[in-house]
């Protein structure tokens, strides 16, 4: 893990590495005034874009391009911000950098300016979160949902839940603060509809935050079944073009094949394998291990299966290969052939016809996706989330329902108030208000370079 010392002006290219068009720098920290100076020759007027000459000491002009001077505490990080747009040309970025290094910077480590950000209290640790977020997104809705989440909307529900647990222990801890009084405030209806309140809005704010998770990882299925099931087939018509090569021959496919698709803005990664079977060929041997890996990691499993000539001992073989937990749709493909209807078969729930050759029932398997895989289309206060989020509200919940219990078993203040406590420093921890240097570290350390 990085140390970080905000003590240090730093800079990273904030472009990503190669030849382009324009490469930006960026300088944060106490020394960008008198390198400002140096490089620039003179301090440049505030959020002004100005067109300059960068300079060396020694070697004269590096480049000529566009400064623009963010003085503390009114930019980014909240220090003093420079960023400099120049040429693409790798060799003059990397010249340029070297010459701000011998001026007293020093390379930024990954996350170091968000971090700054963050400690600086311009944004709290969800919205530094939510500036890797926009910028991995994988589908448009994901990004929208991470654009709220940088603006705030993720940190107000946060806190608006956290304000209702702080005014509940609040009307506990006066039980604590005035025993003499008459009233019993423990047994008041009162505070039974503000604990109601609150778990009300826990609900909410779970849903949103799974909904988020969803939207920032997406979720992975994997294709299985026999040789010649027809599992690479349906991945070419969930893909919409050829992206796995597809023969008569049974074990074609001995490698995975990935491929990524949206269900109403929801990322979706499709795994195809090779086909489940004994075999003496020690290739495709190491394509059914793969394949059982890939079905131990999966959040759902499409378990293809040839409608026309599988019968029911083959589907139960296949069911009972499967690991243990894992949810699965059981895909009769090859409707065309067999006559079977398209669709649901049934009252069955999680079985599906289709013709992954005609493309009958596609539509139908995508519209069951979204279904069994939790996922709601977004809403305009979608947000983007991640899985410590979900695990911290999780923990949160978990000392609520305690205090909940002792409210109804035997009504002790002292120990309510003190789950309550706890309920509040796991919603803390979310927005950063009480975070450990260890989780700083876990979570700056996957940033890019420059961010």
């Amino acid at each position: 893990m990085a140390t970080f010392n905000t003590v240090d002006t730093i800079v990273a290219r904030a472009t990503p590495a190669g030849r382009g068009g324009v490469a930006v720098l960026r300088l944060s920290g106490v020394k960008v005034k008198a390198i400002a100076e140096h490089l620039l020759g003179t301090l440049p007027v505030p959020r002004y874009a100005t067109f300059t000459e960068f300079t060396s000491q020694d070697d004269g002009v590096i480049d000529m391009g566009i400064a623009l001077y963010f003085p503390a505490p009114h930019s980014f990080t909240g220090e003093d911000v420079l960023e400099l747009q120049g040429h693409g040309s790798p060799i003059v970025t990397e010249m340029l950098i070297k010459e701000i290094c011998l001026l007293g910077a020093r390379i930024a480590e990954p996350g170091e300016f968000s971090r700054r950000a963050f400690l600086n209290d311009k944004i709290d640790l969800a919205q530094a979160e939510a500036i890797a977020d926009l910028i991995d997104s994988s589908s448009q809705t994901a990004a929208r949902a991470a654009r709220r989440s940088l603006q705030g909307k993720f940190s107000e529900l946060i806190v608006s839940l956290n304000e209702e647990v702080t005014a509940l222990r609040v009307y506990v801890e006066a039980a604590m603060d005035f025993p003499e009084e008459e009233i019993d405030f423990l047994s008041d209806e009162a505070l039974t509809k503000r604990f109601e309140t609150v778990r009300n809005k826990f609900s909410v704010v779970e849903h949103t935050v799974q909904q988020g998770c969803l939207l920032r990882n997406g979720v992975t299925v994997v294709l299985a079944g026999r040789p010649n099931a027809g599992k690479s087939s349906l991945l070419n018509a969930l893909a919409g073009y050829e992206a796995a090569i597809v023969t008569e021959i049974p074990g074609t496919t001995r490698d995975l094949v990935r491929e990524q698709i949206e269900i109403h803005g929801l990322p979706v990664h499709i795994i195809d394998t090779a086909g489940l079977r004994q075999t003496a060929d020690i290739i495709e041997e190491e394509g059914v291990r793969r394949a059982q890996h890939e079905l131990s990691n999966a959040d759902h499993a499409l378990v293809i299966i040839d409608s026309s000539s599988d019968n029911e001992a083959v589907v139960n073989t296949l069911l009972g290969e499967l690991p243990e937990g894992l949810h699965y749709t059981v895909v009769r493909n090859k409707a065309d052939l067999s006559g079977e209807q398209i669709g649901f078969a049934g009252d069955t729930k999680n079985t599906v016809s289709i013709s992954a050759l005609t493309g009958a029932g596609i539509n139908e398997l995508r519209e069951y996706l979204e279904l069994t895989l939790g996922y709601q289309p977004a809403a305009e206060g979608s947000v983007t989330a991640r899985r410590r989020h979900l695990e911290s509200l999780r923990k949160a919940m978990a000392f609520f329902t305690r205090a909940c219990e002792i409210l109804y078993e035997d009504s002790a203040a002292e120990l309510m108030a003190e789950e309550l406590l706890q309920v509040q420093n796991e919603l803390a921890e979310i927005t950063g208000q009480f975070s450990s240097d260890d989780l700083l570290g876990r979570i700056f350390e996957d940033f890019c370079i420059g961010k």
